[in-house]
């Protein structure tokens, strides 16, 4: 077997040993892993990898390539998901009761506690279930997706599950990677594959992957049935962007690289098939690793849930108690006449102590609905349908050009959404839309592009000039590309002064990159896949300019260039590719050496102006000065810049040079990250090499600086670029809506401090009429200090400095909050004050003027300062907090804020993933707070404090009993009225309100955002509200009790007799279940037909109930009811019991809602009272949009929307299942383009595209 060779690993021992080694170990031999015969241990650093050798590797017991993404398993499931139920104090709670149901001390069945337990830990396990079954449904089809191994010198294919280690599989253009592979080969001549990693991380960019030359022939079978490498690599880590090994083939080591490796999850493009070795399966892969759980978050309306759940358990606790004392004062052998059974202990009168305890636990049985059974159940029931119907399918929400509508991806955290106080925003990606367009350049000393950017307005309103903001031309633009300016357009550059500096300046931007061109070959259809947004303007920018970028090979550019040699001519031309020298953080340019058709040899080289102007020839300083001057008037306008510069080669010198850059590539080891360290120390023509301590001779590091400098240097500057990143649509808007909602929002960015600021100002968060509060740490003095080197000295200045700054600046903040003005306050504080700012005993001055604050911007701060100055605020000032962020770096603020938000943006899904909610644009986050989080908090508030009325005033009635029967446990209601109270009989119609209940339509949640401050006050669950709902409770308890009760006594049903308990109780329970459904609706501010069905259907569910129950001889115990109600109904007092008790106990409740909303009115009834004539056609709670009002496009998306949704958050690789979307919108007859963001929406289906099968 060629493909997978067998090893006989022979078992010979002394010294014959070496001459039974078989081939397997033969061939290990030479690397002193294997002795006699067997693969020694791995050891704990690194893992070794036999490439093409299954047996050797079956040794090492590495996983399979199977995965599970569930959480339970046959077994696991009941003990585990039981475990789950009973981590809740309710269920808890109820599991005692029903403990204590089955014991003689209960006055109650236990199947009536019991069946109720059941059918709530019933209903969560089947949700659990039936996620955990989508889950496992998801992996099997990954796991039994098609991969091509190689076996005995054919590709053969198999599912992904039975792949190993030290597998050579193939992978196809547009297939996934099943597995962490090593890249061998390609079909491409040069060795390299691009790879798109949309559904790792949502970036749709091309990556290019290059093979090691040594592999480069392994593409076909039979060439590929002789590779037999070993891969010595680093043990599984969820690192997805590093990666060290060696790969040793015949007896050669190379080293390797992220470069090399393939990840699990990513797919193929633009190139016909790769080959490679399988390095890591299954959990082991990266992105497996990656696969972490988002941290658990409550809402606080949950936790005072608990709370109130807390003081039911008080209430609870001293009404049993309360009954104890009174049955041990009651039990007195002077009431013989009762007749105390003594051989029961309960009613031994000699024993009061054990009366009274034996007492308490009865009534705890009997008391037990006073917490609600149901309202965990109802809770999350309701939460659940607000995410996924309302918030998820929110047309308002819908980003039409990105195809992303809303996502909720918790519904925990639903009423959350409706009181934030302060909203944490990143600035690129989230307030700018990081769609990178070509606005202004610079060559040859002008200044090029007639537009005003949005920081340009803004910084004209702070400063109070007039600025001309000219129209939007109405010319269909490019992608990327917002430049107006006639000079240099349709050849019109030809005219200029430099037109020499021009065309180098276009051939730069068509030559110096890394873009590959997709689709025709033409201006209007073609499509640039890059590295980075800006890389994609600046080719987009040479194209419009005269000179397209069509084609590319490993070794040419293609450019079609116009107006070059005169006006109108067209021409192809070829430049050929020589080097690349590639963009990192640490170089912060990108160089390319080209070849012209003519011969000529040029160096284009594109960067940051720091290390360009470093690099320059000596003269022209005129240029240089200039040029710097339109840089800094680019960066005050908030525009990022490049500068472009370009150098003559000569044969002789690029040869040289070409030599020793082919012989540093070669380096054994981190040759990136050592030139990178070498480029740092050097100055000039010496090497420094005191702060290096590198595995490699002097001769290696004088090559490596020989590359830095003998071609990137004596540059001639061309110019600059300068790209706008716009702001999203509707930011200002949305900003002003917020902060009109009481909302404050602080932005946290990495950008300079003017930039902020400017950006701070065009979408109005900052205007001249606040007092701005700036700590800067760019002062002379400071940098004096920081020049002498001394940090002791620098920490200890900056502590003071920012303890005297921010002790001056709440002085001064204290004075104008006092004074009539009343302005309001912005503080403007960069990212090195901040560090110190923070420190835990400046920290509680910072939070107090940070409070007192409208907005807030921190300027050059870091992803873990966002993360502690979300943390401050949210622990140290007990506000509601959100963080919203596009990127990765956003992660860490997203966790840490009560609620995140993450942006469907362009710099990946890693913030989304974090998130609790996603959308596609900030200002969405009107609709998602105002909107949907207000309603979510009001019917959370209502739902709750009505479940707690409802319990108990249920539970006092049963309460004012037991003082009629001293004290003795007796029960008041029917054992099955009492389970079934809370279960059906009041169930529906609180779901109802919770779902469709609307104080105010959407648009008015709109135009009155003040009304959102009621949220942020708590003003719907506080302690206030509790009382005021309890003293209700407690009203009518003693109303249902007593006036039925009392009217009882001279009633008589038709044969003339008195009625009994059974009577009085059934009349009394049918009391209850009428007022307290006529309560909701008094509470309800919107009464639609399902309000009416819910209410309706819960009473008429109690009439046919009883009816049955009633009339049906079934037990001894339920002898107690049999008939009860058809004697009850052929009487009159029936009817006017029932008529006149609901409308007393209902009274004080009319009157109290009265007098509070003529007197003491909410906002929200204000509103009502402005616009009570107005109807609102909206439907409730679902779209805002009928489906006959839409537009043909807005049709279409609507019908997307439509299609199934996201059913789990893990799935079998890179956290997505590939094509489900598309498959589905076929289906619908809709068609559906695949888009990096539907990771974030994609999940495990039931019904799945028909896919080949395969061979197990």
């Amino acid at each position: 077997m060629a493909g997978w060779r067998g090893s006989k690993l022979g078992g010979g021992g002394g010294g014959g040993g070496g001459e039974n080694l078989s081939p397997t170990a033969e061939r290990h031999s030479s690397t002193r892993t294997v002795r006699l015969g067997k693969v020694q241990p791995q050891a704990p650093g690194h893992r070794t990898v036999f490439c093409n050798d299954r047996d050797a590797n079956a040794l090492a017991k590495y996983k399979g390539n199977s995965v599970s993404t569930t959480k339970y398993d046959v077994f696991t499931f009941l003990p585990k998901g039981l475990f789950e139920q009973f981590r809740r104090v309710a269920n808890l709670y109820f599991l005692m009761i029903s403990i204590l149901s089955c014991t003689p001390i209960s006055p109650v069945n236990p199947i009536t506690n019991v069946l109720p337990l059941t059918l709530v830990l019933l209903v969560s396990l089947v949700k659990e279930a039936w996620e955990d079954w989508k889950r496992f449904q998801n992996d099997m089809s990954i796991n039994n997706s098609s991969i091509e191994v190689l076996q005995d010198r054919n590709w053969v294919s198999i599912p992904w599950k039975k792949l190993q280690v030290g597998d050579i599989v193939k992978v196809k253009q547009d297939g996934f990677f099943p597995a962490d592979i090593l890249f061998l080969a390609s079909t491409n001549p040069d060795g390299v594959c691009y790879v798109e990693t949309a559904n790792l991380d949502g970036e749709t960019n091309l990556k290019i992957r290059k093979a090691f030359e040594k592999t480069w022939d392994y593409v076909t079978p039979e060439k590929v049935s002789e590779f037999n490498g070993e891969v010595q690599c680093e043990q599984p880590n969820n690192s997805l962007y590093t990666f060290t090994g060696n790969l040793i083939i015949n007896k050669q080591t190379l080293p390797l690289s992220p470069n090399q490796l393939l990840l699990r999850g990513c797919s193929l493009r633009n190139t016909e098939y790769i080959v490679g070795t399988v390095i890591f399966t299954g959990h082991e892969t990266k992105v497996m690793m990656n696969s972490m759980k988002i941290p658990s978050k409550r809402s606080s309306l949950e936790k005072k849930l608990d709370k109130l759940i807390l003081a039911l358990f008080s209430i609870l606790f001293c009404m049993c108690f309360l009954g104890a004392i009174g049955s041990g004062v009651f039990i007195n052998p002077r009431y013989y006449y009762l007749r105390f059974d003594q051989s029961e202990k309960q009613f031994d009168p000699n024993n009061r102590f054990v009366v009274a305890v034996l007492t308490f636990f009865t009534l705890i049985t009997l008391y037990s609905p006073i917490i609600p059974i149901s309202l965990y159940v109802s809770v999350e029931m309701i939460k659940f349908i607000q995410s996924t119907q309302f918030i998820n399918n929110d047309l308002h929400m819908y980003h039409a050009e990105s195809n992303t509508p809303a996502l909720a991806r918790t519904s925990n955290l639903n009423e959350e959404l409706g009181q934030v106080e302060y909203i944490f925003s990143d600035k690129t990606g989230t307030l700018t839309r990081n769609l990178m367009e070509f606005f202004k350049c610079s060559i040859g000393g002008e200044v090029y592009g007639t537009g005003v950017s949005e920081i340009e307005v803004g910084e004209s309103q702070r400063t109070g000039s007039k600025i001309e903001v000219q129209k939007p031309s109405k010319v269909a633009r490019d992608k990327g590309f917002n430049f107006d300016d006639a000079r240099l357009m349709r050849g019109a550059w030809r005219n200029e002064p430099n037109p020499d500096s021009c065309k180098e300046f276009f051939r730069c931007l068509a030559i110096c990159h890394t873009v590959l061109p997709e689709g025709e070959e033409s201006p209007e259809k073609i499509r640039y896949q890059a590295a980075s947004p800006d890389e994609a303007a600046l080719v987009a920018a040479a194209k419009n300019f005269g000179f397209f970028f069509y084609r590319r090979s490993p070794t040419t550019i293609c450019v079609r260039e116009s107006h070059v040699e005169k006006m109108g001519k067209v021409q192809d031309v070829s430049y050929e590719i020589l080097n690349v020298l590639e963009f990192n953080s640490t170089r912060k340019r990108q160089s390319v050496v080209c070849r012209y058709p003519d011969g000529r040899l040029v160096l284009y080289c594109k960067g940051a102006d720091t290390v360009i102007y470093e690099r320059l020839a000596n003269g022209d300083n005129e240029l240089k000065r200039t040029s710097r001057e339109h840089l800094e008037q680019f960066g005050s306008a908030g525009l990022r810049t490049l500068c472009l510069a370009y150098r003559d080669l000569n044969s002789d010198v690029y040869e040289n040079w070409n030599e020793k850059y082919v012989q540093a590539k070669s380096a054994l080891r981190d040759r990136e990250k050592k030139l990178d360290e070498l480029l740092i120390s050097v100055v000039r023509d010496d090497i420094v090499l005191c702060s290096l301590t590198l595995p490699y001779p002097k001769a290696q590091l004088v090559k490596l600086f020989q590359i830095a400098e003998l071609i990137e240097k004596e540059l001639i500057l061309i110019g600059c670029t300068a790209i706008e990143d716009k702001l999203q649509e509707g930011v200002p808007a949305c900003i002003e809506t917020l902060s009109r909602a009481g909302i404050k929002i602080w932005v946290l960015t990495g950008d300079k401090m003017e930039t902020a600021i400017n950006i701070a100002y065009a979408c109005k968060l900052i205007n001249n009429s606040m007092k701005q509060f700036i700590i800067s740490s760019e002062t002379d003095a400071i940098r004096e200090i920081e020049d002498k080197g001394d940090q002791v000295e620098l920490a200890r200045y900056m502590k003071e400095k920012m303890k005297h700054e921010l002790r001056r600046c709440h002085e001064e903040a204290q004075q104008y909050l006092h004074s009539a003005s009343g302005r309001k306050l912005a503080l403007v504080i960069d990212g090195k004050c901040l560090m110190y700012a923070l420190d835990p005993s400046l920290r509680v001055m910072l939070l107090n003027l940070s409070l007192n604050c409208s907005a807030v911007v921190c300027c050059r701060v870091s992803p873990l300062q966002k993360a502690q100055v979300t943390s401050l605020v949210k622990k140290g000032a007990k506000k509601i907090t959100l963080s919203i962020g596009d990127g990765a770096n956003d992660v860490s603020m997203i966790q840490a804020a009560h609620v995140g938000v993450g942006i469907s943006g362009q710099e990946g899904m890693q913030a989304v993933m974090a998130s609790d909610f996603a959308i596609a644009q900030f200002r969405f986050l009107t609709e998602l707070l105002l909107v949907h989080g207000r309603w979510s908090y009001h019917r959370i508030c209502k739902v709750v404090t009505y479940f707690f009325y409802k319990n108990l005033m249920f539970t006092l009635t049963q309460f004012w009993f037991t003082f009629e029967t001293g004290f003795s446990g007796q029960r008041f209601y029917d054992d099955w009225f009492q389970s079934l109270y809370n279960v059906i009989f009041t169930a529906l119609p609180v779901i109802i309100v919770g779902l469709f209940d609307k104080d105010v339509s959407s648009s008015l949640s709109k135009k009155y955002p003040e009304l959102y401050k009621e949220g942020i006050k708590n003003a719907f669950f506080r302690w206030r509200v509790v009382a005021t709902w309890a003293f209700f409770a407690i009203y009518q308890s003693l109303i249902f009790y007593y006036f039925v009760v009392s009217s009882s006594n001279r009633a008589m049903n038709s044969g003339g007799k008195m009625f009994g308990l059974w009577d009085v109780s059934t009349m009394a329970f049918t009391c209850v279940v009428v007022t307290v459904n006529l309560r909701l609706l008094m509470m309800s501010n919107t009464i639609t037909r399902w309000h009416h069905i819910s209410v309706g259907g819960s009473v008429l569910a109690w009439f046919l109930f009883v009816f049955i129950y009633s009339g049906v001889s079934l037990n001894r115990e339920q002898e107690n009811v049999y008939l009860v109600v058809f004697v009850l109904m052929s009487t009159p007092y029936f009817y006017l019991t029932l008529i006149l008790v609901p409308i007393a106990a209902l009274f004080c409740d009319f009157v109290y809602m009265g007098v509070q909303r003529w007197f003491f009115p909410y906002d929200y009834q204000i509103v009502q009272e402005i616009h009570r004539h107005e109807v609102d056609n909206s439907r409730i709670g679902l779209l805002e949009i009928g489906n006959n009002d839409l537009t043909p496009d807005e049709a279409r998306s609507y019908a997307i929307m439509q299609l199934p949704g996201q059913k789990s958050k893990h799935t079998g690789f890179a956290f997505d299942s590939p094509g489900y979307e598309s498959f589905f919108a076929s289906q619908a007859g809709v068609y559906v383009p695949q888009k990096a963001w539907d990771v974030a929406r994609r999940a495990s289906m039931k019904t799945r595209p028909k896919t080949s099968s395969h061979k197990n």
